[in-house]
Protein backbone atom coordinates (compact mmCIF):
# COMPACT_ATOMS: atom_id res chain seq x y z
CA UNK A 1 0.00 0.00 0.00
CA UNK A 2 1.38 3.36 -0.67
CA UNK A 3 -0.15 6.69 0.09
CA UNK A 4 0.20 9.60 -1.44
CA UNK A 5 0.14 13.68 -0.71
CA UNK A 6 -0.06 15.99 -3.01
CA UNK A 7 0.50 19.87 -2.36
CA UNK A 8 1.97 23.22 -3.47
CA UNK A 9 -1.35 23.98 -4.93
CA UNK A 10 -2.76 27.45 -4.95
CA UNK A 11 -4.21 30.93 -6.62
CA UNK A 12 -1.27 32.11 -9.40
CA UNK A 13 -1.83 34.75 -12.12
CA UNK A 14 -1.30 33.60 -15.78
CA UNK A 15 2.43 33.28 -16.81
CA UNK A 16 3.65 32.53 -13.40
CA UNK A 17 5.54 29.80 -11.74
CA UNK A 18 4.34 26.94 -8.88
CA UNK A 19 5.65 23.78 -8.20
CA UNK A 20 3.49 21.21 -7.12
CA UNK A 21 4.97 18.01 -4.68
CA UNK A 22 3.57 14.34 -4.39
CA UNK A 23 5.12 12.87 -0.74
CA UNK A 24 4.93 9.02 -0.60
CA UNK A 25 5.21 6.80 1.93
CA UNK A 26 3.89 3.05 3.12
CA UNK A 27 5.74 1.09 0.70
CA UNK A 28 9.10 1.65 -0.94
CA UNK A 29 8.99 4.25 -3.08
CA UNK A 30 11.73 3.92 -5.35
CA UNK A 31 9.88 1.01 -7.00
CA UNK A 32 7.06 3.12 -8.19
CA UNK A 33 6.61 4.63 -11.30
CA UNK A 34 4.85 8.11 -10.95
CA UNK A 35 2.46 10.01 -12.86
CA UNK A 36 0.86 13.40 -13.01
CA UNK A 37 -2.61 14.07 -13.64
CA UNK A 38 -5.18 16.83 -13.73
CA UNK A 39 -9.19 17.44 -13.88
CA UNK A 40 -11.10 20.79 -14.79
CA UNK A 41 -14.33 21.46 -13.78
CA UNK A 42 -16.69 19.68 -16.14
CA UNK A 43 -13.91 17.61 -17.87
CA UNK A 44 -12.55 14.45 -18.20
CA UNK A 45 -9.15 13.54 -16.03
CA UNK A 46 -6.44 13.93 -18.42
CA UNK A 47 -3.00 12.94 -18.27
CA UNK A 48 -0.19 14.92 -17.49
CA UNK A 49 3.07 14.06 -17.13
CA UNK A 50 4.94 10.33 -15.98
CA UNK A 51 8.25 9.48 -15.01
CA UNK A 52 9.69 5.62 -14.54
CA UNK A 53 11.01 4.31 -10.54
CA UNK A 54 14.53 5.45 -11.83
CA UNK A 55 13.60 8.70 -13.39
CA UNK A 56 14.01 7.53 -16.91
CA UNK A 57 11.44 8.05 -19.52
CA UNK A 58 9.77 11.19 -18.77
CA UNK A 59 6.60 11.52 -20.58
CA UNK A 60 4.77 14.39 -20.86
CA UNK A 61 1.15 15.51 -22.82
CA UNK A 62 1.79 18.00 -25.78
CA UNK A 63 -0.42 20.62 -23.84
CA UNK A 64 2.42 21.08 -21.36
CA UNK A 65 5.53 20.67 -22.84
CA UNK A 66 8.01 22.67 -22.44
CA UNK A 67 6.08 24.65 -19.53
CA UNK A 68 6.36 21.43 -17.33
CA UNK A 69 8.69 19.22 -15.72
CA UNK A 70 8.37 16.23 -13.68
CA UNK A 71 11.49 15.44 -11.43
CA UNK A 72 12.09 13.26 -8.36
CA UNK A 73 13.60 12.64 -5.35
CA UNK A 74 13.66 8.97 -4.08
CA UNK A 75 15.79 9.72 -1.16
CA UNK A 76 12.80 11.83 -0.47
CA UNK A 77 10.08 9.77 -1.59
CA UNK A 78 8.99 12.71 -3.64
CA UNK A 79 8.03 13.73 -6.90
CA UNK A 80 7.60 17.69 -8.47
CA UNK A 81 6.14 19.08 -10.84
CA UNK A 82 7.36 22.44 -11.97
CA UNK A 83 4.89 24.05 -13.51
CA UNK A 84 5.79 27.35 -16.12
CA UNK A 85 4.06 29.66 -17.93
CA UNK A 86 1.31 29.07 -16.64
CA UNK A 87 -1.80 29.18 -18.46
CA UNK A 88 -5.86 29.63 -17.66
CA UNK A 89 -6.19 26.30 -18.92
CA UNK A 90 -4.09 24.74 -16.54
CA UNK A 91 -6.61 25.37 -13.86
CA UNK A 92 -7.68 22.23 -12.75
CA UNK A 93 -7.50 19.51 -9.79
CA UNK A 94 -3.65 18.17 -9.57
CA UNK A 95 -3.46 14.51 -8.82
CA UNK A 96 -0.60 12.35 -8.53
CA UNK A 97 -0.26 8.61 -8.53
CA UNK A 98 1.86 5.23 -8.27
CA UNK A 99 2.24 2.38 -9.83
CA UNK A 100 4.69 -0.49 -11.02
CA UNK A 101 5.68 -1.35 -14.58
CA UNK A 102 3.37 1.53 -16.15
CA UNK A 103 4.04 1.99 -19.85
CA UNK A 104 4.15 5.70 -20.63
CA UNK A 105 2.02 6.38 -23.05
CA UNK A 106 -1.14 8.78 -22.61
CA UNK A 107 -2.93 5.79 -21.00
CA UNK A 108 -0.56 5.46 -18.27
CA UNK A 109 -3.42 5.92 -15.50
CA UNK A 110 -4.70 2.04 -16.97
CA UNK A 111 -1.45 1.31 -14.44
CA UNK A 112 -1.81 3.00 -11.66
CA UNK A 113 -2.60 1.93 -8.31
CA UNK A 114 -2.13 4.45 -5.72
CA UNK A 115 -4.03 7.86 -5.73
CA UNK A 116 -3.18 11.07 -3.61
CA UNK A 117 -6.44 13.64 -3.36
CA UNK A 118 -5.56 15.93 -5.28
CA UNK A 119 -4.48 19.98 -4.93
CA UNK A 120 -6.34 22.72 -6.68
CA UNK A 121 -4.34 24.77 -9.42
CA UNK A 122 -5.93 28.31 -10.09
CA UNK A 123 -4.47 30.48 -12.87
CA UNK A 124 -6.02 33.49 -13.43
CA UNK A 125 -6.21 35.76 -16.46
Amino acid sequence: QVQLVESGGGLVQAGGSLRLSCLASGRTFSSYDVGWFRQAPGKEREFVVGIKWNGASPYYADSVKGRFTISRDNAKSTVYLQMNSLKPEDTAVYYCAAGRFTIMTPRIADGMDYWGKGTLVTVSS
